[in-house]
């Protein structure tokens, strides 16, 4: 009960570390956003997987 299939988890784990940053480096540069920032900052950062990908699809302005 306590084994950990990690050749199954370390993909989904490398995935969404790698959503956040790149998620977090948009936002940061991104002169304006759809909402506040630091909104958009908390969503990222503790909305795990899904944080990252709601910011791309709903934050990001398209100016």
């Amino acid at each position: 009960m306590n084994d950990i299939n990690w050749a199954i988890l370390s993909p989904i784990i490398i995935l969404q570390l790698l959503l956040m940053v790149v998620a977090l480096i948009n936002c940061l540069r991104a002169e304006r956003t759809n909402g506040p920032k630091w909104m958009w900052t908390l969503i990222i950062l503790f909305i795990s997987l899904l944080g990252p990908i709601a910011y791309f699809v709903f934050g990001r302005r398209n100016d």
